[in-house]
């Protein structure tokens, strides 16, 4: 029987994972790959944003924002020592302030912020602050879902000024006037 046509090796470079499983995967057929595919995907899947939060031990609804941002990619540490000492150190200004206060990517994330502006905020790098929603909105993320009868509250994601100005970075839920 003669060996297989096999490069030498002590002389070949090594093979990147991408062309050894271009190699391999073949060989293993259909259902190996469908039983793989699912670890194949998460090794793929890029880290987890990291997120710092800093919140009330009892603040139901700062655990549920908390959520929200774990199931959107975010990897959420939590401090349970209340916020308004570091929201200050942060240099936000108080009539801009939640429950609950966060740190990502070098920008302060005040509130109950929806991951996607989030997400945005980190792709878009503004000279900013960061982004709050002032008070606590009903149907923002975190103030949602039935225990809230569905309600739907219009609120205005803020992008904050390093001077505390601030500008509407994006609207939810605008009534249309009459």
């Amino acid at each position: 029987m003669k060996p297989l046509n096999t490069p030498n090796t002590r002389t070949a470079a090594p093979l990147s994972r991408r062309q050894w499983l271009s190699f391999t995967l073949p060989l293993l057929g259909a259902g190996a790959v469908a039983a793989l595919a699912p670890t194949l995907v998460r090794a793929a899947a890029p880290a987890p944003t990291p997120v710092e939060v800093w919140k009330d031990p009892s603040c139901g609804c700062c655990k549920d924002w908390v959520d929200h941002m774990q199931a959107n990619g975010f990897q959420v540490t939590v401090h349970e020592t209340g916020n308004n000492a570091v929201r200050a150190r942060l240099g936000l200004p108080q009539k801009l302030g939640s429950c609950h206060t966060a740190l990502v990517g070098g920008y302060v994330v005040e509130g109950h912020v929806p991951a996607s502006d989030v997400r945005a905020l980190l792709q878009q790098k503004p000279k900013a602050l960061g982004i709050a929603v002032p008070g606590m909105p009903v149907g923002s993320p975190g103030m949602d879902g039935a225990v809230y009868g569905d309600r739907r509250d219009p609120y205005d994601v803020l992008l904050v000024a390093r001077d505390g100005s601030t500008s509407v970075f994006k609207s939810y839920n605008k009534k249309a006037s009459t």
